[in-house]
């Protein structure tokens, strides 16, 4: 027989066999019930409570009073504290320079001799226009006497008065060869010598009071709201509506704090940040065991607002597409809700209305949602 024929009709039968063979050993296949897979999802529970709506803001500490250390006398410095240096620290009626006071003592002297003739021509006069007065009413003197007298008696008494003025005069200059501190405070800059001759009205120094501290803070204007006041407010604001303030400052490793109010908000919004600035005011105990808060210094602030009822917080994974959240229902199925935002801060937010106390409210991602699908919730 032909090869041709055989071969192919052989490998036909195998294949036939073969494909017998595996039909007829073919595994049996136990059938399973269908089990739908439910997502498991992160929840919260929402709890209402009672929230101050805080600002956070930032700024640089600066004197409340700064002064110019002014001379009301001139002459020579014969002696400085120790504490008029860049730095030094001074309590109030402290005296800072001493101007020397020869020149002084010597006019304070002059007008004490000045007031004793002043006042000895003054008696005299007086005493002149008495005797003259008894004479004219005894017909012993003229008229022209007595006017002349009492002319006499008002030129003197204009005299004493001049030099009681010249003489308080030269005692508050002789007062004011020694410059004192006005509060307490430091040094922020001096400009004087030893030896060296300054004059009236020469700017020697600049000090500023270390009582309290300001620190000018921007607020943005949609802030404005959260601090609780009117609208109108600029300027002073009343003792009883001022917002706490918490300053918070980095010493190394370490953080301080200390505790303020604000005191003002500036009549304009600024053209260029579009902010509003506020200052607040910090008071300073001035002993060895608080800290000190420099002038310069920038620091953190905590602005405390308006206190509000009934608000729950939530993360901030927790907010959805167009104002909405996923609340999960007692059966474990998802709802959209439409909720009111009153704030949205850095890692939560804060809701007024749409989320009653006590549901849960789901924080995962989750890129496909079906209203009313089933889920696995997890708390957080």
């Amino acid at each position: 027989m032909n090869k041709k024929i055989i071969y192919p009709v052989l490998l036909l039968v195998v294949g036939l066999l073969a494909a017998y063979l595996i039909a007829v050993n073919k595994p049996q296949v136990t059938p399973e019930p269908y089990e739908h897979i439910v997502p498991a999802v992160r929840v919260v529970t929402a709890n209402s409570a009672a929230e101050h709506l805080s600002i956070n803001s930032q700024g640089t500490v600066q004197p409340r009073s700064q002064s110019e250390l002014i001379p009301e006398v001139s002459g020579r410095v014969v002696w400085i504290s120790p504490a008029l240096v860049n730095g030094g620290a001074f309590r109030e009626g402290d005296v800072l320079l001493r101007i020397d006071d020869a020149d002084y003592l010597t006019l304070v002297a002059r007008g004490e001799a000045a007031l004793m003739r002043a006042q000895s021509e003054h008696n005299h006069a007086s005493d002149e226009l008495k005797r003259l007065s008894s004479l004219n009413r005894q017909k012993l003197a003229s008229e022209q006497q007595l006017d002349d007298a009492r002319q006499a008696a008002q030129v003197k008494k204009a005299n004493l008065i001049e030099a009681q003025a010249s003489l308080e005069q030269a005692g508050r200059d002789l007062s004011r060869t020694e410059l004192l501190a006005p509060f307490d405070g430091l040094v922020r800059s001096e400009q004087v010598d030893m030896g060296q001759f300054v004059t009236r009205g020469q700017s020697i120094a600049t000090v500023y009071a270390t009582d309290y501290v300001e620190v000018r803070l921007p607020i943005s204007a949609d802030q404005l709201g959260y601090l609780g006041l009117p609208f109108s407010t600029r300027g002073q604001i009343p003792a009883a509506l001022r917002p706490p303030v918490t300053v918070a400052a980095d010493f190394g490793t370490t953080r301080l704090l200390w505790d303020g109010e604000l005191v003002r908000l500036e009549a304009q919004i600024d053209e260029e940040s579009r902010m509003v600035y506020g200052v607040a005011r910090l008071r300073l105990d001035n002993d060895d065991e608080s800290p000190v808060l420099p002038v310069g210094m920038f620091v953190q602030a905590d602005i405390r607002g308006r206190r509000v009822e009934d608000v729950i917080r939530l993360p901030r994974s927790a907010m959805r597409d167009n104002n909405q959240v996923l609340v999960v229902d007692a059966d474990d199925r998802l709802h959209f809700r439409q909720v009111s935002l009153l704030r949205l801060e850095h890692d939560d937010i804060l809701v007024s209305s749409g989320v009653h106390n006590g549901e849960r409210v789901c924080i995962s991602p989750m890129q496909t949602v079906v209203e009313g699908m089933l889920v696995k919730p997890v708390f957080e």
